[in-house]
């Protein structure tokens, strides 16, 4: 099998290619379909109990966030902007959340997939990976990895033992990166080749600074393993809080559609974060706008197709 410069194989398959402007005025021109439909899964969404959860991040303009953060509350605003599901994505690194957010979901069948944490490290990693496949609902690992002091830490040898065994029971993991570590996504898709990986939030462009060309050329190479497949999340909260418009975040979109094709991007929401740029009902218009000009078919992996091919949700 052939093989690119960043070692991944070669393969046409729901890869995008990167073929600069020309493809990317494409998806910028194209004429004006139908009206987009409402999304109908949010691939990333978090839930808290605020005095259980590590909150000393949550400080000066955080601070909002340093709440309770329910099922009940997200509920109405994901009927209002008519998406049906959500997966939760772990936010610390406490195994209680996931049982909690596991028992949630009996309550609130739309939680229609959980992103647990498990310690990649332990001796016993097996066992616990095992033990989440029993509950339904269970469909990710993600790990905190851009607040680790080490940079590379993804790559170490007992980190990759528990990604061995992701990828050995067909769990799917999220890469939850800065752009200084997105460069290790390539390498990681190369050396776990069945293991599928969840790009968050664009692995988090300088959006405010238009940070282009320290992501871009990592991006694409990651893009470029037919494992990684990316969020379209987190970006109001990359871009001026207060000021940010929906054309800022196009030329991102833009870059994500060009580098991974439809097929391989799903929304997310990264509630309750997105607050401190946007409320809910905001995120998803744009995200929307920002996709309209596609065609149905790619609108609807985006909105939902993906996320469930991905995470294998149930229906």
């Amino acid at each position: 099998m052939q093989r690119d410069r960043s070692g991944c194989p070669r393969t046409t398959a729901d890869i995008g290619r990167s073929r600069g402007p020309r493809r990317l005025a494409l998806w910028r021109h194209r004429p004006d379909p139908a009206p987009v439909p409402a999304p109908t899964i949010d691939a990333h969404v978090h839930f808290w109990r605020i005095a259980r959860y590590d909150s000393s991040w949550m400080k000066g303009a955080f601070a909002p966030l340093k709440r309770d953060v329910f099922p009940e509350q997200l509920a109405p605003q994901l009927r209002a902007a008519g998406i049906e599901r959500a997966v939760y994505v772990q936010a610390q690194h406490d195994t209680a959340d996931n049982d909690w957010v596991l028992a949630l979901t009996e309550a609130h069948p739309w939680i229609a997939g959980v992103v647990a944490w498990v310690d990649l490290t332990a001796i016993d990693v097996e066992q616990r990976v095992l033990a989440l496949k029993r509950h339904t609902r269970f469909c990710g690992v993600r790990h905190i990895t851009h607040d680790e002091p080490d940079d590379d830490w993804i790559l170490r040898d007992d980190v990759a033992r528990g990604l061995r065994v992701l990828e050995r029971h067909g769990v799917p993991f999220d890469l939850l990166f800065f752009v200084r570590h997105l460069h290790h996504a390539a390498t990681i898709a190369h050396r776990f080749p069945a293991l599928t990986l969840v790009l968050d939030h664009l692995a988090k462009p300088r959006i405010k600074a238009h940070g282009i060309d320290d992501w871009l050329p990592a991006f694409r190479a990651a893009a470029q393993c037919p494992n990684v497949v990316c969020k379209l999340s987190g970006m109001v909260t990359e871009a001026d809080w207060r000021s940010w418009t929906s054309d800022e975040l196009r030329v991102y979109v833009d870059h994500a559609l060009d580098a991974f094709g439809p097929r391989r991007l799903m929304y997310g929401s990264d509630w309750p974060v997105c607050e401190l740029a946007a409320d809910y009902a905001r995120v998803a218009s744009t995200t929307r706008e920002l996709i309209a000009r596609l065609s149905p078919a790619e609108r609807e992996s985006i909105l939902g197709g993906t996320a469930k091919r991905c995470y294998r949700l149930a229906d």
